[in-house]
């Protein structure tokens, strides 16, 4: 009964932060807070290796198994489009960086790709020197820009020699190859480097994975393989902390985390106890499953008496939910320096139960319905409603079930309307204002904030959804194979908040938005004349070849021709 009465105890100071609400609105969004953030508060975008790097099978890198997936066509891919290409940013460092510089950013979140350095993910078979040498190159480059860089070991992109030789991470031995693969990054990168991420949202890794499908490996492991997945993944965050603390810690003085992604789950009926359980059981098998053993050092109960009942009425004889041995829990407790947190949407929650004879599945473990309301902003994917004050609840959530550590916003950011080309996002500016403010209300309450990542750079691959979701301040011409970036108005915005620290008064926050979009005119009347340019440059290159070729063989003609009236 002890987790319930917890469980309860935080519904119930929630309930009370609420009186005088109205179910349409939430207290904490009542006023705008005008302030100022800490000092040395950093402030960073972020990308990911895959997504925006290209050069699949350049330079030695070895495949993943997003290259597989997307090569493998099926229709797993929206168009069947891969990132063989992306954004080039392989090709566009120095390139990427002015961008950087222009945002007056403190940080640039990125991840390494582990099948770069590692072309067969295993470290005693080849290390792939100009993989080193091209993020050497980009560290240093961030740095002398004054760019302090935040590295993601892994951000999905498993060596596909892994996924082949051993399952991934249904395997145990995927431990031992991500701490050797960690310890190859400490030793070659962590002298420049002092804050480590190991893994990247790895629950949506296990679930589309290993559960749905709809990721790489496309595997439909249903209420089984995701958990052993997030088991093994949470062992390796654990092994790679560990030989950083005993090996790398003392010489490099440096920081590893973990970044976990978690929407805020609000219960449907704030007086129901059903549905209070239900949005607490939401948040611990989201955010919990990898929190609560890093800072605890087991499983959510609720989650090890859910999945353990439905396991044994499907006549398991165990519990599809692994289980740690007492002296696993004491090695995974505490190996965090800091929690990096990404979040970007709200849900109402509500109990549903789903029978266990319906078989074994996440969905059905959690017992619960995701809702969404319909007066609350829409972005234009399906999933990403802008619900700023749910962002400062989950803050709040983190605070109190970890105690209080320092916190790194990892990722938040809101992706561009379909089939929308214009650079004047509004909507964009309204979503950083709604939820960078909510971050800053949760300051001002004592939640420990250290930073704030924004996602993301660029327009990117987007995993299944391909190329039609754009969550970048710098938009992406794909289709140009120069990959040309051009600012969005929200370029100017952010670069505001950044400069001045936090929102220093109503007047000047109204100027920003106005600056921003007169900005965005200019600029859309660049992206507008870029198929004349793009035209314009195909011309040039075939044309300019072929005048210099009719120039010498005329040259030749007449030279020739001289040669013979001579003789």
């Amino acid at each position: 009964m002890k987790p319930v009465r917890v469980v309860t105890l935080w519904w119930v100071l929630l309930l009370v932060s609420r009186l005088g609400a109205t179910r349409k609105g939430a207290p904490e969004e009542a006023s705008f807070y005008y302030g100022s953030f800490p000092l040395g508060f950093s402030w960073g975008v972020g990308s990911s290796a895959f997504q925006t790097e290209g050069a699949w099978d350049q330079d030695g890198k070895g495949p993943s198994i997003w290259d597989a997936f997307t090569h493998s066509g099926k229709g797993k891919v929206l168009g069947d489009e891969t990132a063989d290409v992306a954004c080039d940013g392989y090709y566009k460092v120095q390139e990427d960086i002015v961008l950087l510089r222009e945002l007056h950013v403190s940080h640039y979140r990125f991840s390494l790709s582990w099948p770069r350095l590692l072309p067969t993910g295993v470290r005693a078979d080849k290390v792939n020197k100009r993989g080193i040498k091209f993020y050497n190159d980009f560290i240093d480059a961030l740095l002398k820009s004054n760019i302090t860089p935040i590295v993601t070991l892994h951000h999905w992109d498993l060596p596909q020699l892994l996924q082949v030789k051993c399952g991934g991470w249904q395997n145990v031995s995927m431990i031992s190859y991500f701490r050797d693969y960690a310890d190859l990054c400490f030793e070659a990168f962590g002298d420049r480097v002092k804050h480590w991420v190991t893994f990247s949202d790895p629950r949506t890794m296990a679930e589309k994975g290993y559960e749905t499908g709809r990721h790489a490996p496309g595997l439909q492991l249903h209420g089984t393989g995701l958990y052993t997945a997030a088991h093994h993944i949470i062992k390796a965050h654990a092994q790679a902390w560990h030989s950083y603390n005993s090996t790398w810690r003392g010489k490099q003085q440096g920081l590893v985390g973990i970044s976990l992604n978690c929407d805020w789950g609000e219960p449907m009926d704030i007086s129901s106890p059903k549905d209070i359980e239900a949005a607490e059981r939401y948040l611990q098998f989201c955010l919990g499953w990898f929190a609560n053993p890093i800072y605890a050092g087991d499983y959510p109960q609720v989650m090890k008496d859910r999945i353990g009942k439905k396991s044994a009425e499907q006549g398991l004889d165990m519990s599809r939910l692994p289980v740690f041995s007492l002296q696993e829990k004491s090695y995974i407790k505490g190996t965090s320096d800091f929690l990096g947190l990404g979040h970007y949407t709200t849900r109402y929650i509500t109990e549903r139960n789903y029978p266990s004879r319906q078989g074994p599945s996440y969905q059905n473990d959690r017992d619960l319905v995701e809702l969404v309301d319909p007066n609350w902003p829409d972005l234009g994917s399906k999933w990403l409603y802008s619900v700023p004050w749910g962002f400062r609840r989950l803050l709040h959530f983190a605070q109190t079930q970890y105690g209080n550590p320092p916190i790194y916003v990892t990722e938040n950011g809101a992706s561009q309307k379909l089939h929308c080309t214009q650079l004047c996002d509004e909507w964009r500016i309204q979503y950083l204002k709604g939820y960078i403010n909510e971050m800053l209300k949760a300051i001002k309450d004592g939640v420990n904030i250290k930073g704030y990542t924004s996602w993301s750079l660029l327009d990117k691959f987007e995993w299944e959804k391909g190329y039609s979701d754009r969550y970048g301040f710098y938009y992406v011409e794909f289709n140009n194979r120069n990959k040309p970036r051009y600012p969005k108005a929200s370029v100017q915005y952010y670069k505001k908040i950044i400069t001045a620290n936090g929102f220093p008064n109503p007047r000047e926050v109204e100027s920003w938005y106005l600056k921003a979009l007169e900005t965005c005119s200019i600029n859309n009347q660049m992206l507008a004349a870029e198929p004349l340019l793009s035209h314009m440059q195909m011309v040039t290159e075939i044309m300019v070849p072929t005048v210099c070729t009719l120039c010498i063989l005329i040259s030749a003609v007449l030279l020739l021709l001289l040669l013979r009236g001579q003789s």
